[in-house]
C-alpha cells in the first residue's frame, strides 16, 4: 500500500513522532493506522529507555501555587533547544502542578502517581514525552512550601519560593527578585549551622596574610572577617538589591516575616553535555 503525505500527516498529529518515523510506521504496517500507532507506542517506549543514560542538564525550573501550597520543581533535558518547546514547558508546568495537589514526599513518589487529567502514571506521561520529543527527559528536584507561597522564575533558569507570615504582594516579589539576584543561603544568622561557622573560622586563621601577626590579633581580624562572610549570606543582612541602602530586615520591619525560602539554579552541579548539536542532528537525519 502506498503511504500518503496525509497519512503520514495524520500519524504524527495523533502521536507527535517525527516524519521519518511516522512514515516507516506506516510502511512497516501496510498503512494501517491503528498498527502503526501501537508500532510508535512500543517504538516510542524502548527509545525512551534508551535515552535514560544521556546526560540532561538543560531544562527547566517552574513554580505552581494554590491556596496556601507551593511548589518548586527542576526538570531536565537534555538541550536548550528542547528546553524552549512549549511541549515541554506544559509538562514541567503541570508536573508542579501535579507536586501540589499530591504532595509527594520524593521524586519516586511523584513519578509513582497518577496524573489527575490523563489518569496515567506521571513516570508512563515523561517516558511518552521522551519518545515524542527526543531526548532525555528527568524530574531532578521538587520542594513544597505550606504557608504564604509566592515565587519568582527568571527565563526558566532560576527560580525562587519564598514563605512569608501575611500576603503583599509588592513586597514578596521584590524579596523573590532580591533572593535570586542575591543567591543568599540562610534568612537569618541563627540558621547558620556551626560547623560552618567552625569551617570558615579556620581557613581564615590559615590565610598567609594573617600568619605573621600575634595569636590574639589575627583571632580578632578573623572573627571580624566571619562576621563580614555570615552576613553576607543572610538573607536579612543582605542590603536590598533596589535599594542598598537599607537591609532586608530593614526593608520588611513591621510588615512581614520571611519563614523561609527556596532556590533553584538550573543544572547546579551537573555535568554538562560537550558534543556538537549540529553534528547530532545530521548523525539522526542519516539514520544513525
Amino acid at each position: 500500500m502506498t503511504v500518503t503525505a496525509a497519512m503520514v500527516k495524520e500519524l504524527r498529529e495523533k502521536t507527535g513522532a517525527g516524519i521519518l518515523d511516522a512514515k516507516k510506521a506506516l510502511t512497516e504496517n501496510d498503512g494501517d493506522m491503528e498498527k502503526a500507532m501501537e508500532y510508535l507506542r512500543q517504538k516510542g517506549i524502548a527509545s525512551a529507555e534508551k535515552k535514560m543514560g544521556r546526560i540532561a542538564a538543560e531544562g527547566l525550573v517552574d513554580s505552581y501555587i494554590e491556596g496556601n501550597i507551593g511548589a518548586l520543581i527542576e526538570v531536565n533535558c537534555e538541550t536548550d533547544f528542547v528546553a524552549k518547546n512549549e511541549e515541554f514547558k506544559a509538562l514541567v508546568k503541570n508536573l508542579a502542578k501535579q507536586v501540589v495537589a499530591t504532595k509527594p514526599a520524593s521524586v519516586d513518589e511523584l513519578l509513582a502517581s497518577t496524573c489527575a487529567q490523563c489518569g496515567k502514571k506521571i513516570e508512563d506521561v515523561i517516558k511518552e514525552k521522551v519518545a515524542t520529543i527526543g531526548e532525555k527527559i528527568t524530574v531532578r528536584r521538587f520542594e513544597i512550601v505550606e504557608g504564604n507561597p509566592a515565587s519568582y522564575i527568571h527565563n526558566g533558569k532560576i527560580g525562587v519560593l519564598l514563605n512569608t507570615d501575611v500576603a503583599n504582594e509588592e513586597m514578596e516579589k521584590d524579596i523573590c527578585l532580591h533572593i535570586a539576584s542575591n543567591a543568599p543561603e540562610f534568612v537569618s544568622r541563627e540558621e547558620i549551622p556551626q560547623s560552618v561557622i567552625d569551617e570558615e573560622t579556620r581557613i581564615e586563621m590559615g590565610k598567609e596574610d594573617l600568619a605573621k601577626k600575634p595569636e590574639q590579633i589575627r583571632a580578632k581580624i578573623v572573627e571580624g572577617r566571619i562576621n563580614k562572610l555570615m552576613a553576607s549570606r543572610c538573607l536579612l543582612e543582605q542590603p536590598f538589591v533596589k535599594n542598598p541602602d537599607v537591609t532586608v530586615a530593614q526593608l520588611v520591619e513591621g510588615k512581614l516575616n520571611i519563614k523561609g525560602f527556596i532556590r533553584y539554579v538550573l543544572g547546579e552541579g551537573l555535568e554538562k553535555r560537550q558534543d556538537n548539536f549540529a553534528e547530532e542532528v545530521a548523525s539522526q537525519m542519516a539514520g544513525n
